[in-house]
């Protein structure tokens, strides 16, 4: 997989203004090279061939759990779910108390407060609660809207915001539209990071997904995050390889570092330790770290638990080990 997809001055720091006009900001991101399929998926085949035993495979598992933003976003959800939710982020194996508590709770709009009331009667202030906003997952409403979702979910507690791109206006071309978006939206954000999400399943192409990431960063995301686990294709290998590409040439090019969040799909252990290969291989290890990288999931902490004590006690958990979420 070629790595030039940074633009020919990224080595000075700083990138020139391509964000003045629509048709500048066009140029510019047309004028990313186009991504070799064949090779971004070869590449990402051949890293998730790479084998963790032992002492690797258990600082791997542990590393993950602190990267879990806990997901419930269901229509259903209940006060008491999202309790439930956070004391398991709080305390993931009540039998073990070296287990690391998980990265975020990740909840609608309305439930941030009961997250972030819940999180401080539990002692654990330090997990942040993430809070999907923008009309997620579709994001089709007006800006006001929008921007009140957002104000809302930091007044309620949120420390994370999960926004969605209008995935219509970006395959339309309108990519000011998008961008002057993202970035009011970081602005109603306030203290709190923004997580900017693609829908890569709805982007349809590699080269839309490298286009948003460098559009998204511009703006000022602080994370970029491929799917909102909505759709039928989320996140993969390859995509996540490709935005892990993106931030490390936007970080080459302007001296900020970006995280990422693959979502949608992961479920287990192995799953999830292929994505930490793909982190440490492509943009490095400054990026092996919760603030840098996070999983948007809701099983996949079952499995990596019961893997866990497959390392302590050297069998497999029975089927009332874990919850059921």
């Amino acid at each position: 997989m070629p790595t030039d997809a940074a633009p020919r001055d990224a080595g000075r720091g700083t990138l020139p203004d391509v964000t003045s006009s629509d048709a500048a900001l066009r140029r510019f991101l047309h004028g990313l090279p186009g991504v070799d399929a064949v090779g971004l998926e070869a590449r990402a085949a051949a890293l998730g061939t790479r084998s963790i035993k032992t002492s690797a495979k258990a600082y791997a598992l542990d590393l993950a759990i602190s990267m879990i933003d806990l997901t419930t976003l269901e229509g259903a959800d209940t006060p008491g779910k999202v309790r439930s939710l956070c004391a398991k982020g709080a305390s993931p194996d009540p039998s073990d108390r070296t287990a690391p508590r998980v990265a975020a709770i990740c909840v609608y709009p309305d439930m941030a407060a009961t997250a972030r009331r819940a999180l401080a009667d539990a002692g654990a202030g330090e997990i942040n609660v993430a809070s999907v906003a923008t009309a997620f997952p579709a994001g089709r409403a007006a800006l006001s809207v929008k921007l009140a979702d957002t104000r809302e979910a930091v007044a309620a507690g949120a420390d994370e915001i999960d926004m969605v791109i209008d995935r219509g206006a970006f395959l339309a071309g309108r990519y000011l539209q998008v961008f002057e978006e993202i970035r009011e939206v970081r602005q109603a954000c306030g203290d709190a990071h923004l997580k900017v999400i693609f829908e890569n399943g709805e982007l349809a192409t590699y080269d839309n997904i490298r286009r948003a990431s460098w559009l998204a960063m511009l703006a000022g995301a602080d994370f970029i995050k491929t799917s909102t686990g909505k759709v039928a294709v989320n996140a993969t290998p390859p995509n996540t390889l490709l935005m892990l590409e993106a931030v490390r040439d936007f970080r080459a090019a302007t001296g900020r570092q970006v995280g990422v969040k693959p979502a949608g799909g992961i479920r287990t252990a192995k799953d999830a330790i292929k994505y930490l290969v793909l982190v440490n291989e492509t943009a490095g290890g400054d990026w092996l770290s919760p603030d840098w990288f996070r999983f948007g999931a809701s099983s996949l902490l079952n499995d990596l638990l019961m893997q866990r004590q497959k390392l302590t006690t050297g069998h497999y958990s029975g089927p009332d080990y874990v919850t059921v979420d």
